[in-house]
């Protein structure tokens, strides 16, 4: 190839190396020592949440069912994109969360729980394994091999966006904003369809690639008295408060990350529709609730979702639902 098409292609190249998701380091690189230690109680606590039932977890779910690969697959959330993008603003609580307010929010409506104490070793240790994670992969972006900085436990809770924060040498000249956006973070927005997706077409869609899986019931699968594969909705799942109620969000996911190992075999319209069936289901009850289920949906349900909506002649959804914290089953 002649220099001049090297040089014109040479932007294109180049912003498509940036535009590659971060490889996180495999768990045989996490250090011997004290930050060791609380990395690898973030990996058992996020892969294995029920360790934590009737603590702080109050479901059948663990933070890997929405944050796969043990957090470490790109387009399914993961923590190491999540750490570099606190402390930001939030519209669900309208206030500045650190990372640590974030863990929290996880604990309270995705985990329908009770959200741990500030400080507490559970979200100094999962704080430490969402840095460790983001860090290892960038020093690796960057060919340098060198151990990830540790931090003090304050600093892992605030997040990489904290002005107390600073880069490595080998990192230096990264712009921090930048590295609250990186390629791979959060779920691949869809563009919304005009009917916002079809619950009637999910539930065949339902039927054809997820009730082998989750069950018709949508209650999930058990073995051995641990839930292996995660309820969809019901008293087991997560709360009309978790992201994953709005149809959108849940739409998102699925098309970039269901069904498992089948990775975008969806079309979008498809998993607007297979949302739209699993959101209309009813769910734990939202932990902001004020006694008032219409007043509860002006205040905290203006996008697209089910919250006190009533489907097929039946009661509005929120109305009947079950408690937070349930008891184990």
């Amino acid at each position: 190839m002649k220099l001049r098409y090297l040089i014109l292609l040479l932007p294109a190249l180049l912003a498509r190396a940036e535009d590659k998701p971060i490889t996180p380091r495999t768990l045989d690189k996490v250090p011997a020592g004290a930050f060791g230690d609380k990395v690898r109680l973030g990996y058992k606590l996020f892969v294995d949440s029920q360790q934590l039932r009737g603590k702080f977890v109050g479901n059948n779910l663990n933070c890997v069912n929405c944050h796969m690969d043990a957090g470490r697959k790109a387009d399914a959330a993961p923590l190491w994109g999540a750490w570099f993008a606190y402390p930001a603003y939030r519209k669900k609580n309208k206030k500045i969360n650190t990372f640590e307010e974030r863990l929290q929010g996880c604990f309270q409506y995705s985990m329908n729980g009770k959200a741990p104490p500030h400080d507490s070793p559970e979200l100094v240790a999962m704080s430490a394994y969402a840095y460790w994670l983001g860090m290892g992969g960038l020093l690796d972006s960057k060919g340098s091999a060198e151990a990830v900085p540790e931090l003090s436990d304050e600093q892992l809770l605030k997040g990489g966006l904290d002005k107390d924060f600073t880069l490595p040498k080998a990192l230096a000249g990264m712009d921090s904003k930048a590295l609250s956006k990186l390629p791979g973070r959060g779920y691949p927005v869809l563009k919304a369809p005009d009917n916002g997706g079809d619950r009637q077409a999910g539930k065949a869609l339902y039927a054809q690639h997820c009730a082998f899986c989750h069950g018709v019931d949508g209650q999930g699968q058990q073995m051995g008295g641990s839930t292996v594969l995660p309820p969809l909705w019901g008293a087991q799942s997560f709360n009309w408060g978790a992201g994953m109620h709005r149809v959108d969000t849940a739409a998102a996911f699925l098309h970039a990350n269901m069904p498992l190992g089948k990775a975008l075999q969806l079309t979008e319209q498809q998993a607007w529709d297979l949302a739209a069936f699993i959101d209309s289901h009813d769910r734990p009850q939202d932990p902001r609730f004020n006694g008032d289920v219409k007043k509860t949906q002006e205040a905290f349900h203006k996008h697209k979702g089910f919250y006190g909506q009533s489907l097929d002649g039946a009661p509005p959804l929120g109305s009947q639902s079950p408690p937070n914290m349930p008891k184990a089953q």
